[in-house]
């Protein structure tokens, strides 16, 4: 991982709009699909579906997915820059992001379900800091 880790928001048209967040850990980007978006705005949560982890390379990725294809649609960056790491445990992570929409403490918490394959979490900006 670099002295600081980026981040980076897609704005994904596919099926129907959603912002794909990433964050660098590990040498991959760990993605969560934000259906409503992201906010700035503190306190409001938003929900997070984990994805798939993607190649650092996709950071970078502006362009149109062609159909037939997982995530057909246009993908174009709605955001990016780098965070530093708070808090990362496996349900809990808590980061402060340096990029041109979003500034502040974020935090991405795991929604507790019975099911331990549950991909949902919430996303939100903490309040305060």
């Amino acid at each position: 991982m670099r002295a600081k880790p980026i981040f980076v928001v897609h704005k994904h048209q596919a099926k129907h709009l959603h912002y794909d967040f990433r964050l660098e850990k590990d040498g991959t980007l760990k993605s969560w699909a934000i259906p409503k978006g992201p906010t700035s705005q503190e306190g409001i949560k938003r929900l997070a579906v984990q994805v798939q982890d993607h190649s650092l390379g996709y950071a970078d990725f502006e362009g149109q997915i062609p159909e037939g294809l997982y995530g057909a649609g246009k993908v174009e960056i709605w955001d990016k820059g780098y965070y530093m790491p708070i808090t990362f445990e496996p349900n809990k992570l808590i980061f402060r992001l340096e990029g041109e929409k979003l500034k502040g403490t974020y935090c991405l918490i795991k929604l507790k379900t019975v099911d331990p394959n549950d991909k949902n979490w919430l996303f939100f900006r903490r309040k305060g800091k």
